[in-house]
C-alpha cells in the first residue's frame, strides 16, 4: 500500500486509517504505536504497555 505524506508543522504525517489500526489491534485513544527503522524501511507495531514500578 502507498501513502502520501502530509504536510504537519515543521515536519511530515502519514494518516494511518482505521482498517489499518483494527489490523494492528490499536487502540488510538489509548495505545500508542511504535516505530522501528531498518534500513530503508519503516515499520509500525503496537507498542507494548509500559509497567509502572
Amino acid at each position: 500500500m502507498e501513502r502520501k505524506l502530509m504536510r504537519s508543522g515543521n515536519g511530515w504525517g502519514l494518516f494511518i486509517n482505521s482498517t489499518i489500526l483494527k489490523l494492528l489491534k490499536v487502540n488510538p485513544v489509548t495505545d500508542k504505536v511504535e516505530l522501528i527503522v531498518e534500513g530503508d524501511t519503516l515499520k509500525i507495531k503496537k507498542a507494548a504497555p509500559k509497567t509502572e514500578g
